[in-house]
């Protein structure tokens, strides 16, 4: 695998980069994932900055400026002359191709479209182009790699992956780009020497997620608090904004996709189809369903299928942590001023809102807690879990379900110490248990498991009840 000493993680991204750049054809590489998510620092650390064509669409530009960005790119990075603009989008990819066939270059001849669908302006020509141009030329050759990227992940779904047109299964290569998990996020944290300790960078994960755009805005000689605090809080704050470029840069009718986040923002657990279409008013249809996967695609939400597996009882929540974290103390103004964050650490909205990120986390490190229970060859789903008998209902943080006859009763907590178990809730543990029994009419083996920070501590209640233990240092594996 190539060696990057700029790149933190990303280890499958190299591996599939190193496969496609010894490919004996041409390659149609398309790039997707959530915005801030370190898309074009992948692609272009990997290259060295050196690419044989590259240019990047701009935002809110009519089809006329796209194509004086593009062309004013051409004219800096070929030795051609052209006397005129182009005209439309066909013209300006033959000049491509012009300027690609007197490269004097051996080997790939590597071409960068960055925020691709910025350049698909209203009425305009350019996917025709970029269908004409693959198509007639590139795939005939053996030396091209099309690198296209984009932020807009339903656009690049739709309009380019699952095209039905002259681009139709023409994308010879996929990659989406995920945010850092908790062991990516310490590592560019101690790239920057940042010393914080494994108990504040999951708390800087519950604000900031695995967003390395995000995380490198992290001031290392700040503790956690502090860095929130002046992140978020401080009206000069680089992400004090972000909600309002976030969603509008990436839908064009972001007023639907806020709206649904900001319903599944009053629900931890997470919503129903159902539940969705009567609080958010957005009723069911296709509209919807597009929405939800756009959604998705993008990174902001999360569906998890029920144990029947019925899809009307898919539960869909909100996993985007900046989102969630914007509903819950940013959006209505309310925690404001100097200091604001620093004054809610004890505050019960404060520990609530850690408890229920601490669950999404779990859910995101799924296959570190798998490891952790030794059972990562064992076939299994995952899901949270609501539901009850006729006259007693209970959740459940998370469910593993799996093949070996055993489902792993997961239960999810933060806290600054080890965690105890005393009377009271391990009634409430064993009631859970009986009604999630009752409830499924499951055969198979119900096995408690802890999840904490550091440990649960040894008492009577722990050792009648707890199968299982994963503790928070698990999940940075």
């Amino acid at each position: 695998m190539k060696e990057l000493t700029n790149i933190i993680g990303r280890k499958k991204e190299i591996e599939k980069l190193d496969a496609i750049t010894q490919s004996k054809k041409s390659e149609f590489l398309a790039v997707y994932g959530r915005r801030r998510v370190g898309k074009t620092f992948l692609i272009r650390e990997y290259f060295g900055y050196r690419f044989d064509f590259q240019v990047s669409g701009l935002a809110n530009a009519d089809t006329a400026q796209q194509l004086f960005n593009f062309d004013s790119a051409l004219r800096k990075q070929s030795p051609l002359v052209f006397d005129t603009p182009s005209a439309n989008w066909l013209v300006a990819f033959q000049r491509l191709e012009a300027h690609l066939e007197a490269t004097k270059k051996e080997g790939q001849k590597v071409v960068f479209f960055d925020e691709l669908s910025w350049f698909d302006t209203h009425g305009s020509d350019f996917v025709m182009g970029l269908e004409h141009f693959w198509n007639s030329w590139a795939s005939n050759r053996k030396d091209v790699l099309l690198i296209v990227c984009g932020s807009a992940a339903s656009w690049m779904i739709n309009v380019l992956i699952n095209n039905t047109g002259g681009l139709h299964n023409r994308i010879t290569q996929k990659m989406k780009v995920a945010p850092f998990n908790l062991q990516e996020t310490e590592q560019l944290l101690q790239s920057k020497n940042c010393v914080l300790d494994r108990y504040q960078i999951v708390q800087l994960y519950m604000a900031l997620g695995g967003i390395p755009y995000y995380l490198e805005a992290v001031q290392p000689h700040l503790s956690t608090p502090q860095n929130i605090q002046e992140l978020l809080f401080d009206k000069s704050g680089l992400l004090h904004n972000e909600f309002f470029n976030l969603y509008r840069s990436l839908f064009k009718k972001y007023e639907l996709y806020e709206k649904l986040v900001e319903v599944l923002a009053t629900k931890n657990e997470g919503l129903q189809r159902s539940d969705i279409i009567r609080l958010s008013g957005i009723p069911s249809g296709g509209t919807l369903t597009k929405v939800l996967a756009d959604l998705e695609e993008s990174g902001f939400i999360t569906s998890y299928f029920s144990l029947d597996n019925k899809q009307k009882n898919t539960i869909y929540r909100l996993s985007d942590y900046y989102t969630a974290f914007y509903f819950r103390f940013l959006k209505d103004g309310k925690y404001q001023g100097e200091n604001a964050w620093l004054l809610l650490l004890d505050h019960p909205s404060h520990r609530a809102w850690q408890g229920y990120v601490f669950e999404q986390i779990c859910m995101d490190h799924i296959w570190q807690v798998k490891k952790a229970l030794g059972i990562s060859g064992i076939l299994s789903t995952h899901a949270a879990w609501r539901g009850g008998t006729a006259d007693k209902s209970a959740q459940i943080d998370l469910l593993i379900d799996r093949r070996d006859q055993v489902i792993n009763l997961c239960e999810c907590k933060f806290s600054l110490d080890t965690f105890t178990i005393d009377k009271d809730y391990a009634e409430k543990l064993r009631a859970k248990i009986n009604i999630f029994k009752t409830a499924t009419n499951t055969r198979k083996a119900v096995f408690l498991t802890m999840v904490t920070t550091y440990g649960v501590e040894k008492n009577a209640h722990a050792n009648m009840l707890v199968q299982n233990e994963v503790t928070m240092d698990d999940l940075f594996v």
